[in-house]
């Protein structure tokens, strides 16, 4: 009998508030393109889903994968009192906290409880530039891999007491500016894992062997990092990615139709490896952006709104759609943007407690309704 692997969540944010009309298209629906008169997708662009709903012209790919069963649309998502700011509105998901600024990441909580001592410094990976609040928690140790090909800190100095002698150097330099002892908890911590996660990380290309070719951009590049931690069996429990440019002010059509295509390309490829290697059934990718957009059309794009729609994929999943789409009429909008029927905080209660079997309620801060997507819990 095989050994049951522990469950491994993937976040895919999409940066910059993806439109959920121009995604989830309600073709069907003459409010709609009543709406926008200037970059409604034309009903013979829309890639049906039923006789009411469809995808996004870009989403050809995604539409292959939605019919495997294994897809789910929360439609409605978001949080009471909308806000438009992409910081602070990205900051409520990365915190799951809408009424005051969040101390600590959900995902960054989440790591604390899969392993509380932090003995292995890749329990969470993100692939990108910089720390997403999201994964950010005191003590909490989160590798951040710009290019896996070439990730580390330091890692040209050989020997682990030399890299250690570095970082104190550099901890000498910076302590007068902002005091010594916070200089010295982060380095000591943070950086000294940053060290060993490096070491670890840098063996997974190394045991790689694919037949699937990627695409050649960003998100195909960090889908296909995933893959190859994941595969290394190195303990790796969160991925976080980020898949941006969706603020689309402007030229929205073109924009939008891109930007899912790369994404839709990079997850069949990521789909097609964990098959190969037959590992999909341990991986549940949770893709959800900080807001949709104003339903009424500026020209050539449109403005910052509220209501959004986020998916989860797997072959854990039961694929479908789920909530309900908001409504168009106009006596039903929340200041000209669709209104949200689902809490956000219901999704991640799925993800932390049916998924990856954590407690959710003090991290989301209370209890929530949940979609309940998967077909067997935690």
């Amino acid at each position: 009998m095989s050994q049951k692997k522990d469950r491994v969540l993937v976040v895919v944010q999409l940066s910059g508030g993806n439109d959920y009309l121009n995604c989830i298209v309600p073709y069907a629906d003459p409010r709609y393109q009543d709406a926008r008169p200037n970059i409604r997708i034309e009903q013979d662009d829309v890639i049906p889903l039923d006789d009411n709903f469809g995808l996004n012209p870009g989403m050809g790919v995604f539409k292959d994968i939605y019919d495997e069963g294994n897809v789910a649309i929360i439609h409605g998502v978001g949080y009471p009192v909308p806000v438009r700011s992409h910081f602070r509105s990205m900051d409520i998901w990365h915190t799951a906290n809408p009424n005051e600024l969040g101390n600590e990441g959900w995902l960054g909580q989440a790591i604390r409880a899969i392993d509380p001592a932090g003995d292995n410094p890749v329990t969470a990976v993100n692939f990108g530039h910089g720390l997403p609040r999201a994964l950010a928690s005191p003590g909490v140790p989160v590798a951040s891999v710009g290019n896996l090909d070439d990730y580390g800190l330091l890692t040209g100095v050989n020997g682990e007491r030399q890299r250690e002698q570095a970082l104190n150097a550099f901890s000498r330099i910076y302590s007068p500016r902002v005091g010594s002892s916070l200089v010295m908890d982060y380095l000591g911590k943070t950086g000294l894992d940053a060290l060993r996660g490096a070491d670890i990380l840098k063996e997974a290309p190394k045991r790689y062997s694919s037949t699937i070719e990627y695409p050649s951009n960003a998100i195909g590049t960090a889908l296909k990092g995933v893959a190859q931690i994941h595969f290394a069996d190195l303990g790796t429990r969160i991925f976080y990615t980020v898949h941006g440019g969706f603020d689309t002010h402007t030229n929205e059509v073109a924009l939008q139709k891109v930007l899912w295509q790369e994404l839709s390309e990079a997850l069949r490829a990521f789909k097609d490896d964990l098959n190969e290697h037959r590992k999909s059934e341990e991986i549940a990718i949770l893709i959800f952006s900080e807001f949709g957009r104003r339903v009424k059309d500026n020209g050539s794009g449109t403005d910052h709104g509220s209501g959004g729609v986020a998916f989860v994929l797997g072959d854990a999943v039961q694929g479908g759609h789920y909530s309900e789409y908001p409504s168009l009429d106009p006596s039903d909008l929340t200041e000209g943007d669709l209104a949200y029927n689902f809490d956000f905080r219901g999704l991640y209660t799925d993800m932390l407690e049916d998924w990856l079997g954590i407690e959710a309620t003090p991290i989301v801060g209370g209890g929530f309704e949940k979609i309940q997507p998967f077909a067997v819990s935690a």
